[in-house]
């Protein structure tokens, strides 16, 4: 079985027997992977911290031809959102950017663009920006990747619009620096939650946990 080294996200993790994990993890230069992370889930465990939701983590894998989960050997993290993230509202952003990503990184096909994204909202997170516009901009920007942003001209506030032509110029991390109030942040998620929600012909998870936190701030 050959050994495979590569930069990676964590997506997400599952329960695998009494100490064991099945990690999904999203690899720049081979894409999407869901491997066993044996004894994940003791004390002592060689990956504790290297497996929370969108950290960028140096992994090395096992795997087999024909084997749809491969053997996760070690995963060092490189960035972890927790040590920036620490509102529960922000940690459910991050859990909320994780999914997304996972519904729309495609198994074992690389995506340079779409990896690049995810970093950039790490590295957003841990440099402060404000979760709610980060929000919006990471949507507009998955959406556009994946060629299913309509043209919404006529129908978007001039506001929105406003807004969105900023996000195609600025930086993550400086999308705090773009003046948006809230009621153009609820418009612009309702037009996201709608598009999401028709092309994965589902609802987030992640999404109703935001809208539950939000009911009882």
């Amino acid at each position: 079985m050959p050994l495979y080294t590569a930069d990676a996200l964590i997506l997400r993790t599952y329960k695998l027997g009494e100490a064991d994990r099945i990690v999904v993890f999203f690899t720049r230069d081979r894409g999407k992977k869901r491997g066993v992370a044996k004894g994940a889930r003791r004390a002592r465990s060689r990956f504790v911290g290297a497996l929370e939701p969108l950290t960028e983590a140096r992994v090395a894998y096992f795997e087999k031809e024909r084997r749809e989960l491969v053997g996760l050997n070690y995963a060092e993290t490189v960035r972890s959102p927790m040590a920036h993230v620490t509102e529960d509202d922000a940690l459910g952003y991050v859990g909320y950017f994780a999914e997304l990503l996972d519904e729309w990184a495609q198994e074992a096909d690389a995506d340079e663009r779409l990896y690049r994204l995810g970093t950039s909202m790490l590295g957003a997170l841990a440099g402060g920006a404000p979760v709610e516009p980060l929000a919006r901009y990471f949507e507009y920007w998955l959406l556009r990747l994946q060629g299913v942003y309509p043209e919404a001209k006529g129908t978007l506030s001039q506001q929105a619009a406003a807004f969105l032509a900023a996000s195609r110029t600025v930086a993550p991390d400086r999308i705090g620096d773009v003046p948006v109030d809230r009621r153009t942040l609820r418009e612009l998620e309702q037009l996201h939650r709608g598009l999401i929600a028709m092309h994965l012909e589902k609802t987030l998870k992640s999404d109703r946990v935001l809208r539950e936190l939000r009911r009882h701030s």
